[in-house]
């Protein structure tokens, strides 16, 4: 108990601070009062000259607030209370701020974000989809037009040069997706405009336990098709059916992974005719059929995922939306799709990659704000050094949660959840009925029209009418059945006499894994001091209870006897299942942190390659690297042939062999040498003589363009290349566990043997091409072809009337007397 009241005596100084500012704020609303419109821009500039005169943003903050806060008063006709005006100032301190729903999010973020605009480096707002960013910077964007900033928002559908203005504007509104996309895509650039980010200075997250700790698993992959045959897919999709749970193979709910038995790989190698399936040629097999396995029994159709015209779409566990251009990785939807028997894509490679946790650890400061982050407090502190504070609400929250009802059977359970809506209904209350996946929500509709009461569905297979559906949802006599698509973000208000009837009833069909989806659902109703009530209705066959202590439950209702269609409900009960979504949020807590030690240590070499690849994007001193470069080559040969202190013991031979491969011009005067200073000083010199030959032969500024692209060519096929391998080692590298090694040491230790092998390899690849480079005059190879193309008809007469037609159309193509010339790469 004393740990929980330092935590709320924290919380406490945090609000006492807070509100000495917003009391500073307050005194000089008078005089921004007295200010006419055309006022607000200069003060803008006047903040600006004082922070460039060595002022700082904290001292800035109580003017530019009660600036800020007057014209959204004049704007919008919004005026921020007090509570909001503390979320601002949580902030920016780089805080998570936790404001229940109704407290008006959207507003807060405006002074934040205009006190870290005037720094000039660009502020992002983050939200959870294209629509909000839209609508929230359309909405705020009188506020900050009329303080003479400019606003944009990031949409998928626009094109780089789209983005690139937005991205130039004080305040940009994105999706975490759509600018870690674009981050990706910057660092694949081949021209320094086609970059379209300015740089990480300031990110404000809504909804930022979604973002970052719902999401943060997730990678965003930039990929392309590596070419596996669907027809693998398929067969092991059909054989998946022979096998038996427990027989077979062994199922865990909780990892959502398969593992077979003994009699389960004697089968798989009797089905497949094969001997071992563990032998490395049939490594392949197994992948194939533990996926197909996974597919079949794990991941269920209108749960996990949809179908939809013919594609196979992720719904999201915490949104209830679907992800789209999301896939499962690790041939994992392939396998959904054989069984889905839909059109199987093929499998792709990935190009670039970033946790959403390393996206937006490169802020300079980040915040967020949300209804429900205080469960997550902790990985908010361990990861992003985020403190999270409870501002208080604007009223007090009048809403009454109810105790949890137990049911015995699921089917005890939705029997009596349709009697409380039917009850409900016939009084006018509005009632809003909570899901976790489309198959309950189509379910509880089916038996809710057998009852003749008319209701609305809101799931991701209709997600055109949610604003339609949301809107009504609050209404006299409203029934709505939503998956957790109308969890978060949505604001229900209240019709006419519903306040009389008790406010809005929020009924939750089954407790999420995660406390804080439960509590975003409970916040759908009692907001701004609106009445409301909430309760959960549960079973024992729940997947949360079934999980994690059902059977202890089902034991203790027979024990008390409890009739059919009885539920039983008790405080301790609710704490049972409470200690239950502790287990399950610690145990995805580790599991991020796991990705992220070993994402880490990915970042700290994606960041070293995005920065070189930046250098030579923006860099203009080609020759001094590239010489850096061949040396490099140099250096390493003469360390592997060349060890020895005694020049009799060196492997010339050797080493000459393997450098005519990347220079196969290099000659060596051995009279010369006497120490392994002379060698590289005589190789480097036949380097360096050939290579301003081919800066004469090809132009010194055309070189220079050209090499520069190699090297971007270069970096970006062996960076795909270690991606591929570090996939596999993060994959291999937990089994070492069992020989007593920490993972995370050893996988720290081996991606970074690979790392430098992916340089070596990079400089071995760019001195190769280096001088293979050759301009081409394309008249002159197109006059070879032609006599090329003569040869070969005259060898060919039996062919010659299909090849006289392809002569006709090569005649037609080549007919230019243009002598362009074009760059021409030989390997």
């Amino acid at each position: 108990m004393s740990f929980v009241g330092k935590l709320f005596d924290q919380n406490k100084r945090y609000i006492k601070s807070f509100s000495k500012i917003v009391e500073k704020v307050n005194a000089l609303e008078e005089q921004m009062k007295k200010l006419n419109d055309s006022d607000f821009p200069k003060k803008t500039e006047e903040f600006r000259e004082r922070l460039s005169k060595g002022e700082t943003l904290d001292e800035l903050m109580p003017e530019a607030f009660a600036l800020a806060r007057e014209a959204a008063k004049r704007a919008i006709g919004l005026r921020p209370f007090d509570v909001q005006v503390m979320g601002a100032v949580a902030l920016h301190r780089g805080m998570v701020a936790e404001m229940k729903t109704g407290e008006g999010k959207t507003l807060v973020a405006v002074m934040p974000a205009y006190l870290n605009a005037l720094s000039g480096e660009g502020v992002h707002i983050i939200t959870v989809n294209d629509y909000l960013a839209r609508r929230d910077a359309e909405w705020m964007g009188p506020v900050y037009e009329m303080l003479g900033l400019k606003v944009g928002a990031i949409q998928s559908e626009m094109n780089p040069d789209e983005r690139r203005e937005m991205y130039n504007r004080d305040v940009t509104y994105g999706t975490n997706n759509e600018m870690g996309f674009d981050y990706l895509r910057d660092n694949l650039a081949y021209l320094p405009e086609q970059r379209v980010q300015r740089g990480h200075n300031y990110a404000i997250v809504d909804e930022v336990d979604s973002v970052l700790i719902d999401e943060a698993r997730t990678p965003l992959i930039i990929s392309g098709p590596a070419g596996t045959s669907s027809k693998l897919y398929k067969m092991f999709a059909s054989l998946a059916k022979k096998f038996a749970p427990e027989r077979d193979f062994k199922i865990d709910e909780k990892s959502k992974t398969v593992s077979l038995t003994e009699e389960g790989i004697r089968r798989a190698e009797k089905l497949l005719g094969i001997n071992n399936l563990y032998d490395p040629q049939n490594i392949n097999y197994n992948f194939h059929l533990l996926n197909a396995l996974r597919a079949l029994h794990l991941y269920k159709r209108d749960v996990d995922y949809l179908v939809r015209n013919g594609e196979v779409l992720i719904v999201d566990e915490f949104t209830g939306r679907v992800l789209e251009g999301r896939r499962y990785s690790e041939g994992l939807h392939q396998a959904i799709e054989a069984k889905e028997g839909v059109r199987v894509k093929e499998e792709t490679v990935t190009y670039a990659t970033i946790t959403l946790q390393n996206y937006f650890l490169m802020y300079k400061k980040l915040a967020g704000m949300t209804g429900t982050a205080y469960t997550e407090r902790e990985e908010f502190e361990q990861i992003y050094n985020m403190k999270v504070v409870i501002i208080p609400t604007n009223k007090p929250v009048i809403r009454k949660d109810m105790n949890d009802l137990i049911f015995k059977s699921e089917k005890e359970k939705f029997d009596a959840i349709v009697e409380d809506i039917v009850k409900r209904h016939e009084k006018g209350q509005p009632v809003l009925v909570g899901t976790i996946s489309i198959e309950k929500s189509e379910r509880l509709s089916q038996m809710l029209k057998k009852r003749g009461i008319p209701h609305e569905v809101l799931n991701a297979k209709h997600p055109e009418r949610e604003a339609e559906i949301i809107a009504k949802a609050g209404q006299k006599g409203a029934v709505t059945i939503a998956t957790n698509m109308a969890g978060r973000g949505t604001d229900i208000k209240l019709g006419e006499d519903v306040t009389e009837l008790g406010g809005l009833y929020v009924l939750g069909t089954e407790r999420h894994e995660s406390r804080r989806i439960d509590n975003q659902l409970r916040g759908r109703c009692g907001r701004q001091g609106d009445p409301g009530e909430t309760r959960f209705y549960l079973s024992t066959e729940d997947n949360l209870l079934r999980i994690f202590g059902g059977d202890k439950m089902r034991s203790l209702m027979n024990t008390l006897k409890i009739g059919e269609g009885e539920p039983i409900q008790h405080g301790m009960l609710s704490k049972l299942i409470e200690q239950a979504q502790k287990k399950v949020e610690g145990i995805h807590f580790s599991i991020r942190k796991h990705l992220l030690e070993l994402d880490s240590v990915l970042d700290r070499q994606r960041n070293a390659i995005y920065s070189h690849r930046n250098w030579i994007l923006d860099g203009t001193d080609v020759e001094s690297h590239l010489m850096d470069i061949f040396e490099d080559v140099v250096d390493r040969r003469i360390q592997k042939y060349c060890y020895s202190k005694i020049a009799d013991e060196w492997n010339i031979e050797g080493m000459m062999e393997e450098l005519k491969g990347i220079f196969p011009f290099i000659d060596l005067n051995k009279n010369s040498i006497e120490s392994r200073e002379d060698l590289k000083e005589e190789l480097m010199k036949s380097i360096k003589e050939n290579y301003e030959l081919k800066v004469k032969e090809i132009g010194e500024e055309q070189f220079a363009n050209i090499i520069k692209y190699v090297m971007l060519k270069v970096i970006d096929e062996r960076w795909r290349m270690h991606l591929q391998t570090v996939d596999h080692l993060k994959e291999s590298v937990n089994l070492r566990a069992y020989g007593q090694k920490d993972p995370v040491i050893e996988f720290k230790k081996d991606s970074y043997e690979m790392f430098e092998e992916m340089v070596d390899g990079m400089y071995d690849d760019v001195s190769s091409i280096a001088f293979r480079i050759v301009i081409v005059d394309e008249q002159k190879e197109r006059e070879e072809a032609k006599k090329t193309f003569a040869i070969l008809q005259a060898q060919h007469d039996e062919f010659s009337s299909s090849l006289g037609s392809d002569k006709s159309k090569s005649g037609r193509n080549g007919g230019s007397s243009s002598k362009k010339k074009r760059m021409r790469v030989k390997r």
